[in-house]
């Protein structure tokens, strides 16, 4: 069964192990039976990068990715980014769920998976431990006994690891106002790195969490955009992601407030599920938005209760169970192959999220058919909601559910807000992509 992208369910349980070497005994207690070492051979120095005095302002304007993939049957997303000196492509899986941003990472590597591009050759500019962005990768315990470097370990909840140190390099962005420039950003050069359990060709993993690691925080830092992270994905295939804010009209979206109790997340809070536009009870599901989910996730008990109503609803109908195909844990067949979801939109009821919007009225999160359904293979529709058993009490809104709207995670305002959009076409203007 293929669930998701390598970034499954990383905000879930993700273990973030970033730290600094303290001293060799302890580096070799911690890594001798994984047989990885705590650092590799890199000389500081500075980074050559490309700049310009519109660094020290705020551009006022933002950076588009156009995205490829699919939820169906890809499994995941890239973005590429150009970075280094001179500057090479990258394909990065874009991923809300975690901050650092990482390439595999020829220094030398200890274990790498397969890439589509050569491995990343550092630059010489080692992120020493007592950098502010190292720091806000520890816990504020952590000793800095290597001063001129910054060790992490990741740990992703579907298996997935990258161990290496932070060096900072050159990023080439192409911005919407026509500016072109290539800031100096941290990012994790990767020379451990073991794949998750549905490995596919990439470069590294494009940390889009609210962390001050993350790319778009350091380009706020920089004065160069807003703190502002999109994506719009579209049912067809491919979409594109986004940094800063000029690119949507706000007054034509719908916000909901990002969860004061949960800052680690893109979380909205407490949600009540919807079926059918009638409140089905079930109630307090903790939901978070995350990327790095091709599919869309519940705790098992609303899980259980949204299986049973979908049944209810097809009973008479000319469905039935597909048990054969194990292409996600639930599908039907008809009488004959399924060629789209036009064919099987009337026998499923719209499904919504309410959110309880710090009081003010509820705000919605739409599913409509296509944003849970997806058409196998073999001919059947299958339920792209999965059962969460192993999320704990997070329920994860994921691509599925996220295609054809634009979402934004407005970092300055601390909210959250999406709308139907056309994702197909690549944003000019406030106007050109919202319906």
């Amino acid at each position: 069964m293929k669930v998701g992208m390598l970034g499954l369910l990383r905000v879930v349980v993700l273990v973030l192990v970033l730290r600094v070497s303290s001293s060799s005994s302890s580096s070799a207690s911690y890594f001798g039976q994984k047989n990885r070492r705590s650092s590799i051979l890199l000389v500081p120095g500075p980074v050559q990068a490309t700049t310009s005095s519109l660094m020290l302002n705020r551009v006022g304007s933002s950076i588009v990715f156009p995205l490829h993939g699919n939820v169906y049957p890809i499994g995941f997303y890239n973005v590429t980014l150009n970075i280094g000196q001179p500057s090479k492509p990258y394909f990065l899986d874009p991923d809300t769920g975690s901050d650092l941003t990482w390439l595999q990472c020829d220094a030398p590597c200890v274990q790498c998976t397969e890439t589509p591009h050569p491995l990343y050759k550092p630059s010489n500019s080692l992120v020493p431990c007592k950098d502010p962005l190292c720091k806000s990768l520890h816990p504020p315990e952590h000793r800095c006994e290597t001063p001129e470097q910054c060790d992490y370990d990741i740990q992703y909840a579907d298996g997935g690891s990258s161990m290496g140190v932070l060096v900072k390099d050159a990023f080439s962005f192409n911005f919407t106002n026509g500016k072109q420039l290539k800031p100096p950003l941290a990012l994790g050069c990767g020379y451990d790195q073991s794949p998750g359990p549905f490995p596919h060709p990439f470069d590294g993993v494009l940390g889009l969490g609210k962390g001050k690691s993350s790319i778009v925080s350091q380009l706020s830092m920089q004065g160069l955009v807003q703190n502002v992270i999109g994506h719009c994905i579209s049912v067809r295939g491919g979409g594109y992601l986004f940094f800063g804010d000029d690119l949507y009209d706000s007054s034509r979206v719908l916000w909901t407030s990002m969860s004061r109790d949960h800052p680690e997340h893109y979380s909205p809070g407490f949600a009540e599920l919807i079926f059918g536009g009638k409140t089905t009870g079930i109630k307090n599901l903790l939901t978070v938005f995350d990327s790095g989910s091709s599919y869309t996730y519940l705790n098992s008990p609303a899980y259980q209760a949204l299986v049973s109503l979908v049944k209810k609803e097809l009973t008479g109908r000319s469905l039935r169970e597909a048990l054969d195909d194990k292409t996600l844990p639930l599908c039907w067949k008809g009488r004959r192959p399924f060629k789209s979801l036009n064919d099987v939109r009337k026998y499923f009821k719209p499904i919504a999220l309410s959110f309880a919007n710090g009081g003010k009225a509820n705000t919605k999160f739409e599913l409509p058919p296509e944003a849970y359904l997806i058409i196998s293979r073999m001919g059947n529709v299958c339920l792209g909601i999965i059962d969460g058993k192993d999320t704990g009490p997070l329920n994860i809104i994921g691509d599925i559910s996220m295609q054809d709207k634009m979402v934004i995670y407005n970092n300055e305002k601390q909210l959250i807000g999406w709308a139907p959009a056309n994702c197909d076409r690549l944003p000019k203007s406030k106007t050109t992509s919202i319906w």
